[in-house]
């Protein structure tokens, strides 16, 4: 019997995906980016996510469609990210999907946006390990989640508790003069800086806080030390020297998250660990990682760098999943949720009025 053809939607931030997945098999994985809207706020502005969702759904549904070649018609069951996200920006694609679920006359499957950034490795790496360990690393999330099984049962070992790590590049970017998004331009930048140049604390990681938050993550502090590092440098009116402080910073970013994520899966007895996230295109968390988890003998999976950030490529693969494991779909009450635990891989029903 042929795998289900399911079509993937993803509209939690400012990507509008949408992908085509045949049971583990990668058909299409089509994106339209609003990003270069936001960057003159130097952030994403949810009224303006909102409407590019708008505006893109359709023709990314034709071009998902055109690079698959197949059509609408030949679709099995339609998969959509319900949450956590931008809540207007969930709404479209909770609506698209529905639309097409219900136009169509196949199953709708919510799917938690988390979760499946886990889940789309199975395309690129194949069966997931059970049980393992993910560290997300995005713009709006950070996690460090235990997963004995992608389709029922994800566990929140720790989360930041702050700005995220991603947020935290875009901001140490704008104070250093670099574009929006910030991530792939401090990543860029620091290799020419020396990353031992400046020693910025590492947060959550003293003796006290390994006891309350042992897995937990916090970046505001390291980014209000940069801040005050190079308002310091400035009132000198020496040059701040870009190269080293986007070095240092970036080194204790991935210091913290490798650190953490390698001492859970040690102390869980779990050696394999999934890095995902748009944040996991960065070459020195990489490199790092694979350091530290050889010398732990941790198996290390990283999805290619298209598959980390937002997609509906990683929706399709979750929905597929679940389809495999004799998931009930969802019902076209599906709600979205702005701020759905990880745990909660499966969208609840509105409570009946």
């Amino acid at each position: 019997m042929t795998d289900p053809l399911v079509l993937g939607v993803e509209s939690s931030c400012d990507e509008t995906g949408i992908g085509l997945v045949r049971g583990t098999t990668l058909l299409a994985n089509a994106v339209a980016s609003s990003v270069e809207q936001h960057a003159r706020f130097g952030g994403v502005v949810p009224e303006v996510a909102s409407r590019a969702h708008l505006e893109a759904m359709l023709p990314t549904i034709d071009r998902a469609c055109a690079e698959a070649g197949v059509s609408l018609d030949e679709v099995d069951a339609v998969a959509v990210t319900a949450g956590p996200g931008l809540a207007g920006a969930l709404l479209v694609g909770v609506g698209a999907a529905k639309a097409l679920a219900l136009g169509l006359g196949v199953p709708l499957y919510g799917v938690n946006h988390l979760g499946a950034h886990v889940a789309v490795d199975v395309l690129d790496h194949g069966p997931l390990p059970e049980p393992m360990m993910a560290l997300l690393v995005s713009g709006g999330h950070t996690n460090l989640l235990h997963v004995p099984d992608i389709t029922s049962d994800i566990r929140s070992l720790g989360a930041t508790i702050d700005d995220a790590a991603g947020e935290a590049f875009d901001k140490v970017a704008r104070v250093l003069g670099l574009p929006y998004p910030g991530g792939p331009h401090i990543d860029r930048v620091a290799r020419e800086g020396d990353p031992r140049a400046i020693r910025f604390p590492r947060g959550l990681t003293g003796p006290k806080d390994l006891v309350r938050h042992r897995y937990d993550f916090s970046f505001s502090g390291l980014k209000s030390s940069v801040v005050r590092w190079v308002q310091a440098q400035e009132r000198t009116g020496e040059p701040v020297p870009v190269a080293d402080v986007a070095a240092s910073f970036q080194e204790a970013v991935v210091d913290v998250l490798t650190r953490k994520a390698v001492m859970a899966c040690t102390e869980h007895d779990v050696m394999d660990l999934q890095l995902g996230g748009g944040v996991a295109a960065n070459g020195r968390l990489r490199e790092v990682l694979e350091e530290r988890c050889a010398e732990a003998g941790i198996r290390l999976r990283v999805p290619r760098r298209d598959l980390c950030t937002d997609n509906g490529a990683m929706v399709a693969a979750l929905g597929s999943l679940l389809i495999a494991k004799g998931h009930e779909p969802s019902s076209l009450d599906l709600p979205a949720d702005s701020s759905q635990p990880v745990s909660q891989i499966r969208p609840l029903a509105r409570a009946a009025s």
